[in-house]
C-alpha cells in the first residue's frame, strides 16, 4: 500500500489541468509579463519563507496530515483564480500554492524513506522515488494533453474544476499512506525543532554538501524548464508544434526518473561526468537553433532528472536523528533560493542575448559542480 499510495499521490499532485493555461488566464485578465514575473517571485518567496517551518512541523506532527493539507491549499488557490480573477487574487493563489508545496516538501521524502527503512527496504528508495518522479511527470504530461479539449469544452472554469478535483483526490490519497512514526512531544519543538535540522547540516559536512547538491541540481534545470516554450518559439516552428517539442523534454525527464534505481550505485566520478555531459548536451541543443536540438535537450533534462533523484538519495542516506523532514526542507529552501536566482539571471541575460545562449550560459554551473566534485574526489584519494 505504501508504494502504490506514493505513486498515486505523485501522479495526482501534478495532474493539474490549469498548469498549461494559467498564463493565458493572467493575460486575458490584463496582467502584463512584468506582473506575471512578480507573481512568480511571490510564489518563490512564499516557499522560501515556509520551507523550513513546514519541515520542522513535519518532524513534530503527522507527516500524513501535512500531505493531506498541502494539495487542499493548492486547490483553493486554483479555484480563487477562476472565481475572482485579478492581480491580487492571483497573488493570493500563488501564496496558497506555495504554502501547499511547502507542506508537502520534506514530509513526502521523509515519510517515504522512513517507512521503507522500517520495512528493511531503504535500498529501494532510489527506484521508488525515481518512479514516483516519473509518474509525476506523466501526470503533468497527461494534464497538458487533456487541457486543450477540456478548455475548449468549458473554458477556464472547466480546467480549474478538474484541477481542484485532482487536488482533493491527492489529499484523499495521503490518508491511505501508512505512518508508524509517533509525533514528537509538545515540548520537542523548543528542544530540537528546527535547530536540530540546521545543526546537523552545520556539524556534518557530508550532509551540507548533499543539501547543496540537491539545491543546485534541482533548481537550475527546474527553472529553465519554465522557459522551454520560448526556446521552442525561437527555432521558428509553428505555435502548434511547440507542445511537441515540450513533450520531448518531458519524455527525457520521465526516462531519467525511471533510470534512478539502476543508476543508484553511480560513484562520484560517474555522477560528475553525468552532470558535465548533460550540461554540454543542453548547451549544444539550445544553441543549435533547430527543432532537432530538442532531442539533445530532452536527453540533458533526463540526465538532470536522474541526477536530482540520486542527489536526494545521497541526502536521505546521510541524515540521522529525528529531523529528517527539516533537513530535507532546508535543502528545499536552498532550491528555492537558487531558483529565484536563476529566474533573475534568465530575465537579465535573455534581454541581451538569445534564449538559446541564455540556456547555454545557465548550464555552466553544472560544469562547475562537476569539476568541483571531481577535484574533491582527487583530493580525497591523494590525502594520506
Amino acid at each position: 500500500m505504501l508504494v502504490v499510495s506514493l505513486y498515486v499521490y505523485a501522479f495526482l499532485s501534478e495532474f493539474i489541468l490549469i498548469y498549461p493555461v494559467y498564463a493565458l488566464l493572467f493575460t486575458d485578465t490584463g496582467i502584463s509579463v512584468a506582473e506575471v514575473s512578480t507573481l512568480f517571485v511571490i510564489w518563490s518567496v512564499t516557499g522560501m519563507v515556509l520551507e523550513i517551518p513546514s519541515g520542522a512541523w513535519a518532524d513534530t506532527v503527522s507527516r500524513r496530515l501535512l500531505l493531506f493539507l498541502g494539495p487542499l491549499l493548492s486547490g483553493a488557490g486554483f479555484a480563487l483564480w477562476v472565481l475572482f480573477p485579478s492581480y491580487w487574487v492571483f497573488a493570493a493563489g500563488f501564496v496558497l500554492w506555495g504554502a501547499g508545496e511547502a507542506l508537502v516538501s520534506g514530509a513526502y521524502e521523509a515519510l517515504a524513506y522512513e517507512e521503507l527503512e522500517r520495512r528493511g527496504r531503504s535500498g529501494r528508495y532510489a527506484s521508488v522515488m525515481g518512479r514516483a518522479t516519473a509518474l509525476g511527470l506523466a501526470g503533468s504530461a497527461s494534464a497538458i494533453g487533456l487541457a486543450s479539449p477540456v478548455f475548449a469544452a468549458g473554458g477556464y472554469p472547466a480546467v480549474a474544476a478538474a484541477s481542484v478535483l485532482a487536488c482533493v483526490l491527492c489529499a484523499a490519497t495521503a490518508l491511505t499512506l501508512p505512518e508508524h512514526r509517533a509525533p514528537a512531544a509538545a515540548g520537542a519543538w523548543a528542544t530540537w525543532q528546527p535547530c536540530a535540522g540546521i545543526g546537523l547540516a552545520r556539524a556534518d559536512r557530508g550532509v551540507l554538501r548533499a543539501m547543496l547538491l540537491v539545491a543546485f541540481v534541482t533548481a537550475i534545470w527546474g527553472a529553465l524548464e519554465e522557459y522551454v516554450p520560448y526556446l521552442g518559439a525561437e527555432t521558428g516552428v509553428a505555435k502548434a508544434t511547440i507542445p511537441l517539442l515540450i513533450l520531448l523534454v518531458w519524455v527525457g525527464a520521465t526516462a531519467g526518473g525511471l533510470l534512478a534505481g539502476p543508476a543508484e550505485r553511480l560513484g562520484s566520478r560517474g555522477y560528475a561526468a553525468l552532470l558535465g555531459l548533460a550540461a554540454l548536451t543542453l548547451a549544444a541543443g539550445a544553441l543549435s537553433g533547430h527543432p532537432a536540438g530538442f532531442v539533445a535537450i530532452g536527453l540533458a533534462v533526463g540526465a538532470f532528472q536522474l541526477a536530482q533523484v540520486l542527489a536526494d538519495v545521497r541526502l536521505q542516506e546521510r541524515i540521522t536523528g529525528p529531523a529528517r523532514a527539516t533537513v530535507t526542507s532546508v535543502a528545499g529552501l536552498g532550491t528555492n533560493v537558487v531558483t529565484l536566482g536563476v529566474y533573475t539571471a534568465y530575465g537579465t541575460a535573455s534581454s541581451q542575448v538569445s534564449h538559446g545562449a541564455t540556456f547555454a550560459l545557465l548550464a555552466l554551473p553544472y560544469v562547475v559542480i562537476a569539476l568541483a566534485m571531481a577535484r574533491t574526489r582527487r583530493s580525497v584519494r591523494s590525502s594520506p
